[in-house]
């Protein structure tokens, strides 16, 4: 099963993310997670990447794709993948297929986990994260057992300072006008399943194994 996972910051990506590769027993592929990976070993598309980051500059959609595409040709992907943070653009949603066509294969869906604004500020907002171990709570939906507390590892939970509701509205909106092409774009090849984001998280789950045929 090769996916991409589309949904902007708030909609609950994440937990779909492990799930779905948890079912699946595939890779969770993250374009930061790569980044960071090659940066860390000092690869040469990771020093290339460095270079731009070092400077504040957006890493070139070029050394993206070659960097996911190195990825995608390790052995752990053969039998699928989920791709999570990339494609962001069509440029690059065309220059991935143009990758996957010189493997062989094709992407099977592009799941869009759909949340109103008004939602996604609401969840942003009320978020908790452990900087210990990187544990995510929120004071309505998901508060930890102490207030304040992380129930993993008893350290105490943070705000992140861009969570206030002006930052949150404002990267949603980028998100939004700049995703929607993409959305376009595999609503036209016909492989776009969007998905009821507001729901519980299991009926999310469950949405989105029903729309893979799963």
């Amino acid at each position: 099963m090769r996916l991409i996972l589309l949904g902007p910051p708030g909609a609950g990506k994440g937990t779909q993310a492990s799930s779905i590769v948890e079912k699946f027993a595939i890779p969770h592929i993250s374009t930061g997670d790569i980044f960071r990976k090659n940066i860390k070993e000092g690869t040469d598309l990771g020093k290339k990447a460095k270079e731009y980051m070092d400077q504040g500059l957006l890493v070139p959609d070029e050394l993206v794709v070659a960097i996911v595409e190195d990825r995608l040709q390790e052995q752990d992907c053969k039998n699928g993948f989920l791709l999570d943070g990339f494609p962001r653009t069509v440029k690059q949603a065309e220059a991935l297929d143009q990758v996957l066509a010189k493997m062989n294969v094709a992407i099977d869906k592009t799941i869009n986990v759909d949340v109103d604004k008004e939602m996604l500020v609401e969840r942003a907002v009320g978020r908790r994260i452990c900087k210990s171990c990187g544990a995510t709570f929120h004071v309505k939906f998901n508060p930890p057992q102490k207030e304040g507390v992380c129930d993993k590892c008893g350290e105490t939970l943070q705000q992140r300072a861009d969570d206030t509701k002006e930052t949150v509205s404002r990267r949603i909106e980028v998100y939004l006008n700049e995703t929607q092409p993409l959305i376009d774009y595999y609503n036209k090849k016909q492989i776009l399943v969007t998905i009821d984001g507001q729901q519980e998280i299991s009926k999310v789950f469950k949405d989105i194994l029903t729309a893979l045929g799963a």
